[in-house]
């Protein structure tokens, strides 16, 4: 999957449509909180402008259900990257009519306009053509560095560039650098391959483990989906969240790994989910009626711990139990410094695991944070991606 980059391509004079994730938290003062998206998408953006292209930018933000809504407005984003930049960021308070229309005609070399929300309109995310084709006239370059949408099919994800014709369709860097690690590195792993999967839900990472069965050499599982996998083994889950529905896929999951899936051999459990309840570790599957488990136990942390330390790739998605509620943070920390001190390829899949990485200030330690939660999953189910399909390969326009 070699994709055609935005640096392989002469951009001087010509507009480029890219695709961003500007997806950032916002407070209630619609100030940005966490700007890491914006500064992740910088090195692609200085490409296109040093080079002195025409850049339009669009990005979703939120969930506004198809409608403008401005607690959803890209306009701190467009000030937070004009800041970041030290340049104007012009901001269309639409994003393919007139204001938009006007916006992108205005742009001379090396300036940069951000369309407002792709999602303030219905059609984005059904993939309407006549939105893609609107979007795709913009530009004469088109270029993905959206990871966290790559597993869906949006207009501004798979629509424009199909729309595009022959046109260069590029990924930008962090897209690049997304399929090298999650795509590359997984298809021919140096081995041991060790796959840590945690979070709540068995049902969230059933095709993950069914597709890791075939390529890993041992997955660990924590996180509450460990106590389907005890139920499932006739043991006691006290209170704890289960997937009863998910016992049976359980059962065969375990029969279908043999020896590869690794279990908690015991749970950090407590009477109430706060701080401050009663606390007791037990065994596996013997956890008491009042109890609930909130983490991995220490033998089971230790345990992981030594496998990762033997890893020569390993991949990480979900928590290991409530990591934001000490002292049940206690396995995710231990995985993640275990993780940190390893000398494997380290792949930590987005969502909650990225931001445990970050909170323990790991990032530096491991070779690549996911910037897509959903996306990584899809990625590491062995999903094709078609917006990323879409795009030029290499070969074929370089000769």
């Amino acid at each position: 999957m070699a994709k055609l980059t935005i640096n392989d391509v002469d951009v001087a004079g010509k507009k480029v449509l890219m695709r961003v994730d500007f997806n950032v938290p916002l407070n209630d003062a619609l100030e940005i909180t966490d700007d890491r998206r914006i500064a992740m998408a910088l090195p692609s953006i200085k490409s296109v402008i040093e080079r002195g292209g025409r850049l339009i930018l669009a990005s979703h933000l939120g969930r506004p259900k198809g409608q403008p809504n401005p607690k959803f407005s890209l306009a701190p984003a467009a000030a937070k990257l004009a800041e970041m930049l030290d340049q104007p960021v012009s901001f269309a308070n639409d994003t393919v009519g007139p204001d938009a229309a006007e916006k992108v005609a205005a742009l001379a070399d090396g300036q940069i306009v951000l369309l407002e929300n792709l999602r303030f309109d219905a059609r984005e995310k059904s993939g309407d053509e006549a939105f893609s084709a609107q979007l795709a006239e913009f530009a004469d370059i088109y270029c993905n560095n959206a990871f966290g949408t790559c597993h869906r099919e949006h207009a501004s994800m798979y629509g424009a560039p199909v729309a595009m014709g022959g046109k260069p369709k590029t990924v930008g860097s962090l897209v690049e650098k997304e399929i090298k690690y999650l795509s590359s590195v997984i298809a021919t792993p140096e081995r041991p391959f060790v796959a840590i999967l945690g979070g709540a839900k068995v049902s969230d990472k059933i095709k993950v483990i069914e597709n890791l069965i075939g390529i890993c050499d041992q997955i660990l599982i924590g996180g509450a989906m460990a106590y389907t996998f005890s139920l499932a083994q006739g043991g006691k889950v006290g209170k704890s969240l289960v997937e009863p529905d998910k016992v049976e896929l359980a059962k065969s999951l375990i029969a279908k790994a043999n020896d590869k899936l690794i279990l908690p051999i015991d749970t950090h459990c407590g009477d109430d989910f706060n701080k401050d309840c009663n606390k007791q570790v037990v065994p596996a599957g013997e956890i008491p009626d009042e109890y609930e488990g909130l983490d991995i136990g220490p033998e089971t942390a230790k345990q992981f711990a030594d496998i990762i330390k033997s890893a020569k790739t390993v991949v990480w998605n979900g928590p290991m139990g409530v990591f934001e509620m000490p002292p049940f943070d206690e396995g995710t920390q231990t995985v993640a410094q275990a993780i940190a001190d390893s000398e494997a390829i380290s792949i930590i899949g987005g969502g909650d695991s990225a931001a445990a990485i970050a909170q323990l200030g790991f990032e530096d330690s491991v070779t690549h944070v996911s910037t897509g939660g959903g996306a990584s999953l899809a990625m590491l189910e062995g999903k094709a991606f078609t917006a990323v399909e879409a795009l030029d390969e290499k070969e074929s326009v370089e000769g």
